[in-house]
């Protein structure tokens, strides 16, 4: 395991006259205080990036200052996110699956809605969906104000009539007087409902947390084994392949071997949009942001723990074969190549699940 070595990283750091830092000297990359000195210089003087070709070239970034949001209309999505009465039954809120205590997930594999119909996928968090797109698991979603609504009609959500949703909000004085201060006309129109949830959505950005610290300059900000798992993840562990810049994710779609196709848990994903025999058993790259504390993970929650899913991962994700009689179905899904076993071994794994908690 990594030792605190801070009074050796000081001797390997060299600092011009000019107040800038040299890149470090070459050294031992296995060892604390090689890769202190190396990612304390200017991120561009890190260690080379490891992103294979035709991915996106994008290092790590920290979290953008976005557009300031009217604070009115952001209070008022926030009230709506917790509201029963976007429901059919007026016993669901936004909030059952996007929990705000659990990371605006809800820790369960998939969610109970209307009538306690399970989905099938699991819930994603919404933290840092403003840097986010398209939406959904399968990208049927081009922006927050389409994602918004869909949930409230979708028969196994909400199941709620938007007509009816607006009669209810329009009926409720209180709501309606709030809606007029915020969007300067009425009635409330669906307009108004989803550009007031969307902008609550896009608030929820989790500020200050240890790796976007340590990405404007805190070289305190990641333990020794966070900063080895730093480099394991932009180098050995291949997560930069998809997980990049400030949202962590290359906003692509990708088969992780987890289809199930032919069988029970069948999710064609992208397919179901696209109708493109490429895209099945393709699904969004989710956010890392906030990552420990969302799961279980994958589309479909399959994963209970954190260690499970880089265990996978260091094995190169399934790779299904089809049977006999799916010899010639040119449906049948290929796991992606940029899925490879890495062979990490247990410190390594440690190490890499140490820095997703930095997230």
């Amino acid at each position: 395991m990594f030792m605190h070595t801070g009074f050796i990283v000081a001797a390997l750091l060299a600092v011009l006259g000019s107040g800038q830092s040299r890149a470090a000297e070459p050294c031992d990359l296995s060892t604390a205080a090689c890769l202190r000195a190396h990612y304390s210089a200017p991120q561009a003087q890190w260690p080379p990036a490891q992103i294979d070709a035709g991915q996106p070239q994008q290092d790590l970034a920290p979290l953008p200052i976005l557009p300031a949001l009217d604070p009115a209309r952001v209070a008022l999505g926030a009230d709506l996110f917790s509201e029963p009465l976007l429901s059919q039954a007026r016993d669901i809120a936004c909030s059952n699956c996007h929990d705000p205590q659990k990371a605006f997930a809800d820790g369960l594999r998939v969610s109970p809605g209307h009538q306690q119909q399970l989905g099938t996928r699991n819930t994603p968090s919404v933290v840092a969906a403003a840097l986010i797109e398209p939406l959904f698991w399968d990208g049927r979603s081009d922006s927050l104000e389409d994602q918004a609504l869909k949930p409230i009609e979708a028969p196994h959500e909400m199941a709620a009539r938007l007509p009816e949703v607006l009669h209810r909000l329009n009926q409720n004085p209180d709501y309606r007087q709030r809606f007029a201060d915020v969007f300067d006309h009425s009635p409330i129109d669906s307009g108004q409902l989803a550009s007031a949830l969307a902008d609550f959505q896009r608030s929820l950005i989790p500020r200050d947390r240890p790796l976007d610290r340590f990405l404007r300059g805190d070289t305190t900000a990641l333990s020794d084994q966070q900063l080895q798992g730093l480099h394991l993840f932009r180098t050995k562990a291949r997560c930069l392949n998809c997980h990049q810049g400030a949202a962590l994710t290359d906003q692509r779609f990708h088969n992780l071997g987890l289809t199930y196709y032919g069988r029970k848990y069948e999710d064609t994903g992208r397919y179901q949009v696209t109708a493109d025999p490429s895209d099945v058993g393709k699904f969004r790259t989710p956010s890392l942001r906030l990552v420990s504390q969302t799961g279980p993970w994958m589309h479909n929650g399959l994963f209970p723990n954190l260690s499970g899913v880089l265990r996978m991962y260091n094995a190169g994700m399934p790779r299904p074969h089809p049977a006999a009689h799916q010899q010639n179905d040119p449906l049948f899904p290929q796991t992606s190549e940029l899925l490879q076993p890495l062979g990490l071994d247990s410190d390594e794994l440690a190490a890499l699940e140490a820095f997703l908690q930095a997230l």
